[in-house]
């Protein structure tokens, strides 16, 4: 079969978030499909201006069809249209002119796949929320399989999108929570679909000492790794770290790693170690006592199923229903949903080696019952078989 993969950014700068995701799965699946990435020529999802030069470019040895957007995002104008659909009373062309401004705006793409669609089995559409997503699937639905990568955000329950959950032969979904909530949301339950995910490829080698030589860190440290983006909860993160360490003068820090896109305080106890190779990532999960994910909006977090493989405990924002859900599901670890649990969530896991000893274990046990790759493929092939029988 041959696949087209259309997601609203793609190249090996760009990490995490759902274009990593894409990224990962075509490496995967390229032994077993011909396939070709479309694309815009944006590695940042503000302005989405062009970055990538070329038309066509090999990443991983795979084709990737390279689009400029008709119009560069204007954060004043989409800021203040979000405002409204957002919070305020609106109709549905509100909503349209929302997805027109919130970018990439690539009508040639959508263009270049009707004239190609021929070649094609099947194209699968990353995340919901992008102009790719809404015009592509209404444009292909017999063709169209879904990776929403929705969370519970505004955005999902804009109506214009209800339509799009019910449209595609099949959707990969990333948690059961997500699923649930999609289904209730649009009422799609007659859409096929399959609790999918991402997996993580986790490497024989990894060293904490490595980590803590390359970044002079000698004390216990709790983990942050992703974008250091009020969007990801960092704010809370940091008041309740900080509240935390007035009231325990130990010698525990805080790692964080990612781009920084929100001001980082400036605390003898957080340390910010910037973008890191995938080898200092494993190294740093490896040295960390534990991993902290403080995100409301997440559809899957792929560095909580990292740390569960190295049998490290998590300790969640519980305001996230996917990632309250996968703890509980796991028990490998817990979740807060104020200061005062923050605290003594923190202080359980620490302070009590056994039960510590017994979520790392069952951490690692959720990941390979869900999130070793062999289980990942395996169930890509059958969302494309099944969806070639309907």
């Amino acid at each position: 079969m041959k696949i087209g993969f259309v997601v609203q950014r793609y190249g090996e700068d760009i990490i995490g978030g759902a274009e990593y995701h894409c990224r990962l799965i075509v490496k995967k699946l390229s032994p077993y499909f011909d396939i070709e990435v479309f694309t815009s020529k944006a590695n940042d999802y503000i302005t989405w201006k062009d970055y990538y030069k070329e038309k066509v470019s090999y990443v991983d040895g795979i084709k990737v069809n390279r689009f400029s957007v008709k119009k560069k995002r204007n954060p004043v104008k989409f800021g203040k249209i979000q405002e409204k659909v957002f919070n305020r009373e609106h109709t549905e062309k509100d909503e349209l002119k929302w997805l027109d401004e919130e970018g990439p705006n690539l009508p040639s793409l959508i263009k270049t796949l009707e004239k190609r669609e021929e070649e094609f089995d099947f194209f699968v559409f990353f995340s919901f929320r992008y102009y790719h997503s809404y015009f592509g699937i209404k444009k292909f639905p017999n063709k169209a399989i879904l990776v929403p990568t929705a969370e519970p955000d505004p955005t999902l329950y804009l109506k214009i999108f209800r339509p799009i959950f019910n449209l595609p032969r099949g959707i990969a979904y990333n948690s059961w929570e997500e699923k649930r909530i999609i289904n209730i949301y649009s009422g799609n339950h007659e859409t096929y679909g399959e609790v999918v995910g991402v997996g993580s490829e986790i490497p024989y080698k990894y060293s904490a000492s490595d980590f803590r030589k390359k970044y002079g860190i000698k004390e216990k440290f709790i983990l942050y790794i992703g974008r250091i983006d009020k969007n990801k909860g960092v704010d809370h993160l940091f008041d309740f770290f900080i509240k935390y360490k007035k009231e325990n003068k130990g010698e525990l820090k805080l790692v964080l790693i990612g781009k920084d896109v929100y001001p980082i305080p400036e605390h003898e106890d957080i340390i910010y170690v910037g973008a890191v190779s995938d080898e200092d990532k494993y190294n740093a999960l490896a040295a960390a006592e534990l991993l902290i994910m403080p995100s409301f909006y997440e559809s899957l977090s792929m560095v909580t199923i990292e740390s569960w493989a190295l049998k490290k405990p998590v300790i969640v924002n519980g305001g996230c229903p996917v990632l309250k859900d996968q703890v509980i599901r796991s028990k490998g670890g817990l979740y807060y949903e104020n200061y005062f649990e923050f605290k003594e969530a923190l202080e359980y896991i620490l302070t009590n080696k056994e039960i510590y000893n017994k979520m790392g274990e069952n951490g690692r046990k959720f990941y390979e019952q869900n999130y070793t790759w062999d289980k990942i493929t395996g169930k890509y092939f059958k969302i494309f078989e099944n969806a070639k029988k309907r």
